[in-house]
């Protein structure tokens, strides 16, 4: 691989990283605006990041199929801490920066583990599925 394929892979992993963790916070404010967790939203924010990704990218393919299927895969697990911490803070009068501080990712990740339904995760791998199927095709390009 050349310093350019190398130095396009490593800013595209970045992109759907941080795709990622954006979709997974603009997923935490919607659950915490209607109060509800709303584990159906992995499929849309699953789409969109699938088709940002897909437009991002030179040649649609397994790449873009595996970017975007990590990308919906992490905003689940993202929102899913986010939900933790805000179950900190609220049972410890934490604001939510103090509550992830206190608490740590591993603290946050077990948490997470432990309230996820089997819905939650039925609702993730459909989404993933959804997005790899939708960045393995071809943009329209007019």
């Amino acid at each position: 691989m050349s310093v350019r394929g190398t130095l396009l892979f490593l800013f595209a992993m970045f992109s759907a990283l941080m795709l990622g963790l954006a979709a997974g916070a603009v997923w935490m404010v919607l659950a915490l605006y209607l109060r509800h967790p709303l584990p159906w939203l992995a499929v849309p924010i699953g789409a969109s990041l699938a088709w940002t990704i897909r437009g991002a990218v030179q040649r649609a393919g397994v790449g873009a199929m595996l970017l975007a299927a990590g990308a919906t895969a992490l905003a689940a697990i993202y929102v899913n801490m986010l939900f933790a911490s805000v179950e900190i803070a609220g049972n410890m009068g934490l604001g939510i920066v103090d509550a992830l501080r206190t608490a740590g990712i591993g603290m946050l990740w077990q948490l997470a583990w432990m309230t996820l339904a089997p819905t939650d995760i039925i609702w993730t791998v459909l989404a993933m599925l959804l997005a790899a199927w939708l960045a393995r095709r071809k943009p329209n390009r007019h």
